[in-house]
């Protein structure tokens, strides 16, 4: 059992994680400011879900010293796993100032404590989208990503920059998680899978960005949660790693399937590309396979099927 601080645990991803540690037997504080960059109501559901589990919900931001000081002074912790953040690469170009202060600076705070708890491990989430316009694939762990193509992924990448300075200097042991178009129940409404869902079952058009030949690395929520937790325990130096599906699914045919999942055929709404959109992203998992033992279950048909019941369970009307 270990104490653990989890940043951003009201949300799509942190929910889920905070109810994998509570399962095993950890306690968890979740930091969560519950802004409104989508419902703050959802993210009080998922809060609600957390701390039916066992789970201490604080409320506030991660730039607030003051309170990140007293929580660090008397909550014991033995880990931090930092997954609160400005996310989306789209709403990144209309306020990026918001996006560095909170991904960056937000960061180097919790940073700043860390370096005073000795040899405690610190998982760091990261991003795909730091391999901006790469065409290598699959993408690695060791590929040059000098070129972040929205301010988010600048950010995401300068996170991790930071963290290894720290790690550096101060010997904090870290992981930074290099995250894939994750999907699944509670995902952010939002990002792809959940809008397009929504459109088909209330027969809307979807919003369809290209050719559809994009392609995406999808990932399913319980892939990921088992990829954070494994990263956790065995955090020592400092790595980065890949958390993928390995393997893409074109925008046309991710369309397709969730029309099938949905038993409708999905009208489209095309429009333009999207200016810091990537052609492709596409996860090389074989480091995280070495050293920590990652290894995803849920292909494409199966998670949307999973997501499309999820969807169709939360909306129905109470008796």
């Amino acid at each position: 059992m270990a104490k653990i601080l989890l940043t951003g645990g009201a949300g799509f991803i942190g929910s889920h994680v905070a109810e994998a540690l509570l399962a095993r037997g950890d306690q968890v504080t979740v930091l969560d400011n519950f802004n409104d960059f989508y419902d703050p109501a959802i993210k009080r559901s998922n809060a609600a879900l957390v701390e039916a589990a066992g789970g201490v919900i604080v409320e506030g931001d991660i730039r607030d010293e003051k309170l990140v000081d007293e929580l660090f002074a008397n909550g014991g912790f033995e880990g931090v796993i930092h997954l609160a953040a400005m996310a989306g690469v789209r709403p990144s170009l209309l306020d990026p100032l918001h996006y560095e202060d909170v991904n960056v600076r937000g960061t180097l705070i919790l940073l700043e404590r860390i370096k005073l708890c000795k040899g405690m491990p610190f998982v760091f989430a990261s991003s795909s989208s730091v391999y901006g316009g790469n065409k290598n694939v699959p993408f690695s762990e060791t590929h040059e990503i000098h070129h972040p193509v929205s301010p988010y992924a600048a950010t995401k990448r300068a996170g991790e920059l930071m963290c290894y300075t720290y790690h550096h200097l101060y010997e904090i042991p870290t992981s930074c998680l290099r995250f894939f178009t994750v999907y699944g129940p509670r995902q952010r409404p939002e990002m792809a899978i959940h809008k397009f869902v929504r459109a088909v079952l209330d027969g809307q058009p979807i919003p369809f960005y290209g050719d559809g030949t994009t392609e995406r690395d999808y990932t399913y929520i319980d892939d990921i949660v088992s990829g954070v937790i494994k990263s956790l325990d065995h955090c020592k130096g400092y790595e980065v790693f890949n958390l993928g599906e390995s393997d893409t699914t074109s925008l046309s045919s991710l369309v397709e399937q969730i029309g099938q999942a949905c038993g409708s055929k999905p009208v489209l709404d095309r429009q333009p590309m999207q200016p810091g959109d990537v052609e492709i992203t596409f996860a090389d998992i074989s480091k995280a396979k070495e050293l920590i033992g990652y290894a995803p279950e849920t292909l494409i048909p199966e998670g949307l099927q999973r997501f499309v019941n999820w969807y169709r369970a939360q909306r129905a009307p109470v008796e």
